[in-house]
């Protein structure tokens, strides 16, 4: 079957709501050259890793736009289902409201069209809460957390796996009760009174009280129904599925720059382990910006502030901070495929926002003087060896060079794989398909960067630099031997 997996490869925001609403439209659903062998229209969105905190943008023809959280980006289309996978962190009171905003969008069945994994872990009130009061408490030290409690909820699940409410217990009101009980009361013996305003940037709101959330879970429970394992096997197998990823892989919990990084694997790692287990494979399609952007602190090489781009629908977040926007940068886009296991191929986004703008490209670093053009993966799950990767990152310059006009072949030839979608707008209808989308892991095509034959082999490192055609020393770098490499 011809599934596909988008993700973001760089620090979120680069536009995987309107690639995966052009997938699910009738253009995107009838792929030209033979791409993904066929398999009709797309049935399915499944996400497959964060929550609530996910903000994926799609604007139809017709002008309507929603931000979307928790429901697929393909909602619009009418015969188009969600998927919750036991990889999400669900906020039933969250999807309440998304669906009420969705209806007044012209969306009435949001609800009915939806199914969550029983396994899925809930984000509750008490995990927002939380999450607000340690981000107030870091002062000037903030993560850039989106304040909605999903890494509350990863760090409780990890700390106390047995009871960590999941999207099961909401049928189960005893074990349900308990849970939650002893979630608040947990937290409240550490953090203080949860959702008590600490001045003017405290806490949003209170919480509910415990009866009126089991009231509001077990409605959840009755409304959406809750699935168990091959449920997903049984979807994948009767038509096509596109898995939607959240933030980008520049954030990752393992990979990304910690600690400015969220609770979460957003690689294509969740999304292949649900798909072997159902014997499928899919297209790995990784979105990028002509330009970069990032929500709140962390490193960002080529932020540049000087840089006036329209941002219609990303602005400072009172939890996230400022929305910084810079340059492309082509070092962190291929450490992001590198760490990811590789791209099948790219959709390159936002090529209207830069057209007669000043935008340039970085090819390569300097740090103390020296040139870094590949940052090398470290150990699996060293959050250590990532902080060292972020104090570097810290201290590193930009070397540009111009661009030119042809964007699409240029970041091709930077990642390493092929740009099969070129976004010149928001809607569907500005999206042009420019190669075939193809899964090489099923025997197509060997253009891809990285992409091993059979998943989970180790990717090949990046060790051509198209800007002056010669190959990437692989001596390392003196200032930190195991995180640079030169040019």
């Amino acid at each position: 079957m011809s599934h596909v997996i988008v993700v973001d490869l760089g620090y979120g925001d680069a536009g995987k709501g309107t690639v995966v609403d052009w997938l699910c439209s009738p253009r995107g659903g009838s792929l030209r050259d033979g791409s993904l062998r066929g398999g009709g229209p797309v049935r399915t969105v499944v996400r497959f890793n964060g929550g609530a905190q996910a903000g994926h943008n799609v604007v139809t023809a017709d002008g309507r736009h929603h931000t979307f959280a928790q429901f697929g980006s393909g909602t619009f289309y009418p015969k188009v289902r969600t998927h919750l996978s036991r990889f999400m962190l669900v906020d039933p009171l969250a999807l309440a409201a998304e669906a009420g905003q969705l209806a007044a969008l012209g969306v009435p069945d949001a609800l009915a069209r939806l199914t969550v994994d029983r396994d899925a872990l809930l984000t509750t009130p008490y995990h927002r809460a939380a999450n607000q009061a340690r981000e107030l408490a870091r002062g000037s030290g903030r993560h850039g957390s989106c304040g909605m409690g999903v890494g509350e909820t990863a760090r409780y699940a990890l700390n106390y796996p047995d009871d960590a409410p999941r999207a099961g217990d909401c049928t189960a009101p005893r074990a349900l009760a308990r849970k939650l009980a002893l979630l608040r009361d947990r937290l409240t013996a550490e953090l203080g009174e949860l959702g008590v305003a600490a001045g003017a940037g405290g806490p949003e709101r209170g919480v509910p009280g415990l009866e009126d959330l089991c009231v509001a879970y077990q409605a959840f429970a009755a409304a959406v129904p809750l699935t168990g394992a091959g449920y997903l096997t049984g979807v994948l197998r009767q038509g096509r599925a596109v898995f939607e990823g959240a933030q980008g892989v520049l954030l990752d919990e393992w990979r990304g720059f910690h600690p400015y990084t969220t609770w979460s694997t957003t690689t294509f790692g969740h999304a292949e382990t649900l798909l072997a287990e159902a014997g499928q494979t899919a297209v790995r399609l990784g979105v990028v910006r002509s330009y970069l952007t990032r929500h709140g602190p962390g490193p960002f090489v080529t932020e540049d502030p000087t840089l006036q781009l329209p941002e219609p629908h990303n602005r400072r977040g009172r939890w996230q901070g400022v929305f910084r926007t810079g340059h492309f940068d082509a070092v962190a886009l291929r450490y992001a495929v590198e760490v990811a296991g590789g791209v099948d191929a790219l959709a390159l986004t936002h090529l209207d926002a830069v057209t007669g703008q000043p935008v340039r490209l970085c090819h390569r670093y300097l740090v103390d003087g020296r040139p870094v053009a590949r940052l090398v993966p470290g150990p699996e799950r060293d959050l250590a060896y990532q902080e060292r990767l972020t104090a570097m990152l810290l201290g590193a310059r930009p070397e540009y060079t111009e661009p030119g006009a042809d964007w699409p072949s240029l970041a091709g030839q930077l990642l390493g794989a092929p740009v099969a979608l070129v976004s010149r707008g928001p809607t569907a209808a500005d999206k042009d398909q420019v190669a075939p989308l193809l899964d090489t892991s099923a025997g197509g095509s060997s253009a891809s960067a990285g992409r091993p034959s059979g998943a989970q082999s180790t990717p090949r490192p990046l060790i051509n630099s198209p800007m002056t055609g010669n190959q990437i020393s692989m001596k390392r770098y003196t200032f930190a031997p195991e995180l640079a490499v030169v040019s």
